[in-house]
């Protein structure tokens, strides 16, 4: 596949980690869901670390919950999208809004249910 930009190799890398960053940026400031998950993250993920036994369950105790926080970037972006295209409302758009939503609900159930089985057995 053809770079539209030209960016190859190191350059190509560095761009994308920038981009990232920006990302997680943009997400904080204009996300309040974000910025609360965020706030359990920095808690849990260090809990989940000291709690867990074997390595396995370390990364699915931390693993989990960074998830989250990527499950909720997506449904953001998702937001984004749609309301970029227009503030006009549009059943399509707002099952789209909705499944975004639901994914992120998920991700937070498989969360709880990873902790539970772990920290209860």
């Amino acid at each position: 596949m053809n770079n539209p930009k030209g960016n190859k190799g190191l350059k190509r890398i560095v761009n994308a980690f920038f981009y990232s960053v920006h990302g997680l940026r943009a997400c904080m400031k204009t996300e309040e869901a974000f910025r609360q998950e965020v706030i359990v993250a920095a808690i849990l993920i260090p809990l989940g670390l000291w709690l867990g036994i074997s390595p396995a369950e370390k990364a699915l105790l931390a693993g989990s919950i960074l998830l989250i926080l990527i499950v909720e970037i997506l449904n953001s972006a998702i937001e984004r999208a749609i309301d970029r295209i227009s503030f006009e409302r549009h059943e399509l758009s707002k099952e789209a809004k909705d499944m975004g939503s639901a994914a992120v609900m998920l991700s937070i159930l498989l969360a709880a249910l990873c902790w539970a089985v772990i920290l209860l057995n």
